[in-house]
């Protein structure tokens, strides 16, 4: 089951024995947990009927003792164990998971990994419970994300405001939703749309010097923007480091080796070819007619380059604001 569908049948209040939350993606699994944990008992039940458990404390046996007792005064008991990773011989738990208590509302936080779905404890909880595998997002899912989320808001956000979110924040969904909240909070109630203006004043990150118009700089060619940007980001070097800068222009330059070389160029195909949102086909479409395949190539080698010396091979006195000053011209000439 998906996110999506296993909250919206918690909130019809149809509950399953045994929840099994694993995975790269630690959002999910605690909206899930944090949802059945506030929601499913009242206040007062919760007092004798919900309890925490913490993997590094507890064996298979003591989460089996505990979910085979019956609620008091209640439909229910929850039980919530977190940090299940840390259990030595989880797989015992398949002995509870083949016949658990209708009543007892089991959550066990795996994060950070999976289960082998061929011992019988994947199995058994597959037949009588839920388990949700929560994968990580890719950097291109992010600001699909970033959207879908603030719209559950009330709010919407164009697409350059949330691809420069997606840059400077990463694919921690925590630390976005963290950024976002306190972005609705200062803007208020009253802004339904928001922008890169919003971002800028509210985020800290510049609308106008980050790696997201670099790589647009770059593609377009437009030099002394290009130049502008690299000059922003040699007298900040800790802000912008130079590691994040040739891993955002590899990733482009992949992609445009890779738009060569599609049957379909037309707008929808190549943003599903590319993974990239439509917005910024025309991008790799400039970059095209800018940069020549062997080119590309060469860019491709000159970026790995420059990353090695960014890291001390080759170059260790450079300092990192020169090295890129050298590679983006190197690439644009």
């Amino acid at each position: 089951m998906t996110f999506e569908q296993i909250l919206k049948d918690l909130k019809q209040k149809q509950y399953k024995p045994i929840y099994f939350l694993m995975g790269d993606e630690g959002y999910f699994i605690d909206q899930i947990t944090n949802y059945i944990s506030n929601n499913v008992l009242t206040e007062e039940e919760k007092g004798f009927n919900q309890t925490v458990l913490y993997g590094k404390d507890v064996t298979a046996e003591d989460i089996i003792m505990a979910a085979r007792r019956f609620p008091m005064m209640s439909q229910h008991q929850v039980i919530i164990v977190k940090e299940a990773q840390n259990i030595a011989k989880i797989d015992d738990l398949a002995i509870y998971a083949e016949n658990p208590l209708s009543s007892t509302i089991l959550v066990i936080n795996y994060k950070y990994k999976s289960l082998d779905k061929r011992k019988k404890l994947y199995k058994t909880i597959n037949k009588h419970g839920i388990l949700f595998e929560s994968k990580a997002l890719r950097d291109y899912e992010i600001p699909k994300w970033v959207s879908s989320y603030l719209q559950n808001k009330g709010k919407t956000i164009d697409t350059k405001a949330s691809a420069l979110l997606a840059e400077f924040l990463g694919t921690d969904l925590s630390k976005i939703t963290h950024e976002l909240d306190k972005l609705e909070l200062a803007i208020g109630s009253s802004v339904k749309q928001i922008d890169s203006t919003h971002i800028e004043k509210n985020i800290g990150v510049s609308k106008d010097y980050n790696n997201f118009e670099l790589q647009k700089a770059v593609l377009y060619r437009n030099i002394s923007k290009a130049n502008k940007i690299v000059l922003a980001f040699g007298k900040n070097p800790k802000a912008y480091p130079i590691q994040v800068t040739t891993v955002t222009l590899f990733s482009a330059f992949q992609k445009l080796l890779s738009y060569y070389y599609l049957p379909d160029k037309s707008k929808n195909s190549v943003a599903s070819a590319l993974k990239i949102n439509p917005f910024f086909v025309q991008d790799y479409t400039a970059g095209a007619k800018n940069y020549p395949a062997r080119k590309v190539v060469q860019i491709i080698s000159l970026l790995r380059e420059y990353d090695m010396k960014s890291k001390g091979f080759g170059s260790a006195t450079t300092e990192p604001g020169e090295l890129l000053k050298e590679l983006i011209f190197k690439i644009m000439h």
